[in-house]
């Protein structure tokens, strides 16, 4: 498998469809408000199938995704204000700089080496004017120690489709890495047709002295580590933090 999600893109919407994006982005909203970002042009960093990009562009933003996924980008929903194209974002650049450079939902925990997070940090720096912002979230490293990855089993039901998903993790503590096995079964429930396949993600976690080392490698500055979401400090009982950044 060239990369993730080269399946899963299929079903992505569905497996996801019980995510609050719309809170999720008013949240993202409300930290930009806090640090003086508004209504001006946003890049998102892994843009998926347009959910956030879409609900921030009615919120007035304009945003321009770059998703590694052809596929994901074949299927992205399209509103007035967000646009998106196929790239890799550690190298993809564009002649143009932004307000502020977001990478939500662990995009930044895809990047599993050291070169492939210094080059994202280095490219959203690339992308933003002296003072832009770079948003984004994690799998953080004392929450994955204290609550072990564990099997989980999703299963969803439409007029069309029956799917179950089973996702099976292994840790690899001194890489700081999770690999997700997934296993994805669905059925068209009109015809009894049946498709089945595997995708393996691996993730990364960070610790808060990692992300401030690639941060002040890249010129930037931490404003704010708190829980996504919730805005409460991070501990080990926040899977996932959210950070932003400030370009020095």
């Amino acid at each position: 498998m060239s990369h993730p999600f080269q399946l899963t893109s299929r079903y992505y919407d569905l497996f996801y469809k019980d995510k609050d994006s719309e809170a999720e982005v008013a949240y993202v909203h409300g930290l930009l408000q806090r640090h003086g970002i508004t209504g001006q042009d946003l890049l998102e960093f892994g843009s998926g199938t347009g959910r956030h990009g879409c609900l921030l562009a009615a919120t007035g933003y304009r945003v321009h995704g770059i998703e590694r996924s052809a596929a994901m980008v074949s299927a992205a929903q399209q509103a007035e204000g967000f646009t998106c194209q196929q790239g890799d974002i550690t190298s993809t650049q564009l002649s143009r700089n932004f307000a502020a450079v977001l990478s939500l939902f662990h995009v930044v925990s895809y990047q599993t080496t050291n070169p492939a997070a210094q080059a994202v940090f280095s490219n959203a720096a690339h992308h933003l004017l002296p003072g832009g912002l770079f948003l984004f979230d994690v799998w953080y490293s004392p929450a994955v120690a204290a609550h072990r990855p564990e099997v989980r089993v999703k299963r969803i039901q439409t007029e069309e489709l029956s799917v179950t998903r089973i996702a099976e993790p292994t840790l690899f503590p001194n890489a700081n890495r999770v690999d997700v096995h997934y296993t994805v079964l669905a059925e068209d429930r009109s015809s009894g047709a049946f498709h089945s396949f595997e995708e393996t993600h691996p993730m990364r976690h960070f610790s808060l002295p990692e992300l401030d080392l690639l941060a002040e490698g890249a010129g930037f500055e931490r404003l704010t580590a708190e829980e996504w979401l919730t805005g409460a400090p991070p501990s080990e009982d926040t899977w996932g933090v959210c950070f932003v950044l400030r370009k020095r």
